[in-house]
């Protein structure tokens, strides 16, 4: 089964709890979290993740584009995440997996993210114990950016990987997936689909969330 889960990236974040409310077909919510410095853009934190969690029940996959993460964890954890994403690249891997074994301390599900500069064989320390990979299809950081093709070999890598090591987790792919691309990372091995202008840009917003799950 195809999952969706729209980013609320592209949300009003005037509007956020309506936004949301708009989204309740899909399969979860989909949180960026930027810091200004792992990527070039600021978004939202800790508190606006706890006001969230106090709007829906909705399950919250929060994606943390943010330097050194493992400082954070308990705080998103508390907030009501129910997964949180950390990229390989954000700090060192020693530093990483202690970031996996916090999620674990709280119960919060287990997952790592992957630049496109970064090869699938980056996994390979963590799969055992991660409940999903995302594997991103532009530089994180903005949306409304456009799908790299090349990545899709990414996917089905990290997909034989998946196979090999831990068939139950997910591979989400975000970045400029509409229901063009959403078919190609289907075919490639995804599961999980995260869009944002997509959706968000739809004039009707569940046609367009059925419409991704091919």
């Amino acid at each position: 089964m195809i999952k969706i889960a729209p980013s609320i990236l592209s949300a009003d974040f005037c509007n956020l709890e309506r936004d949301i409310h708009r989204i309740r077909t899909a399969d979860m919510v989909h949180v960026d979290v930027m810091d200004g410095a792992f990527v070039p853009n600021i978004t939202i934190g800790v508190p606006v993740v706890k006001s969230i969690r106090k709007h829906t029940d909705m399950f919250l996959d929060v994606h943390l584009m943010i330097e050194k993460p493992v400082r954070y964890i308990d705080a998103f954890c508390n907030a009501g995440a129910d997964l949180l994403s950390v990229h390989l690249e954000a700090d060192h891997p020693t530093r990483i997996a202690e970031a996996l074994k916090a999620m674990e301390a709280n119960g919060v599900k287990k997952a790592v993210a992957l630049r496109p500069i970064t090869s699938a064989q980056a996994v390979l320390p963590y799969i055992e114990q991660l409940d999903m990979v995302l594997v991103m299809t532009v530089e994180p950081g903005f949306g409304g950016q456009a799908f790299m093709t090349h990545q899709l070999e990414t996917i089905r890598q990290v997909r034989e990987i998946i196979n090999k090591y831990n068939p139950a987790c997910d591979l989400e792919v975000d970045g400029g997936i509409n229901p063009e691309t959403a078919k190609q990372v289907v075919a490639a091995g995804a599961n999980v689909l995260v869009a944002g202008s997509s959706v968000y840009g739809a004039p009707d917003i569940e046609l367009a969330i059925e419409t991704l799950r091919v």
